[in-house]
């Protein structure tokens, strides 16, 4: 759980921003993850758009030395239908010049879990908020491996959210 002073710390250094985003994506958990929750901000910024991702509920292994590091991609799709697999609807990575991967306009920085909770902050040249609309952020079960095609192997789909503006 996010203390206090971690909250204020969190807003005090993105206050600039303004109030509101460009767009934002709320994503809820599949069936195995009914705690997952999660809300990722897509601020317009410069040439490119801020991307801040907060997620509680994150699954989370106690163990000495387990990762607890997440996938975070956006999806090419503004579905989280799950017919053929977990949030199958949201399609491949938003991927619009056809990039190998990990050069993917919707790779994203991995997330990682503090006892289920994660705080993201990325810039990005790679879309614009307006680009991304209608279209999904996916959290995986497994961290991208950065080199496996097409995709990264970054296992199951346990998180969707729709980015709505």
């Amino acid at each position: 759980m996010q203390n206090n002073r971690q909250k204020a710390g969190i807003q005090t250094l993105f206050s600039g921003l303004g109030a509101n985003p460009g767009a934002v994506a709320r994503v809820s958990g599949d069936a195995a993850h009914p705690q997952l929750r999660g809300v990722v901000r897509f601020y317009p910024a410069g040439s490119g758009t801020l991307v801040l991702a907060e997620f509680h509920g994150l699954p989370y292994d106690a163990a000495r030395c387990a990762e607890n590091i997440f996938a975070m991609h956006i999806h090419t799709n503004g579905s989280c239908a799950g017919d053929g697999g977990a949030f199958a609807g949201a399609g491949g990575h938003y991927n619009p010049a056809g990039c190998p991967h990990p050069a993917h306009a919707g790779d994203l920085p991995p997330l990682f879990s503090n006892r289920g909770y994660a705080f993201s902050a990325v810039y990005t040249e790679r879309f614009t908020v307006r680009e991304i609309l209608q279209r999904t952020v996916i959290l995986h079960s497994q961290r991208d491996d950065f080199t496996s095609q097409p995709a990264g192997d970054a296992g199951s789909r346990i998180g969707c959210g729709i980015i709505e503006g």
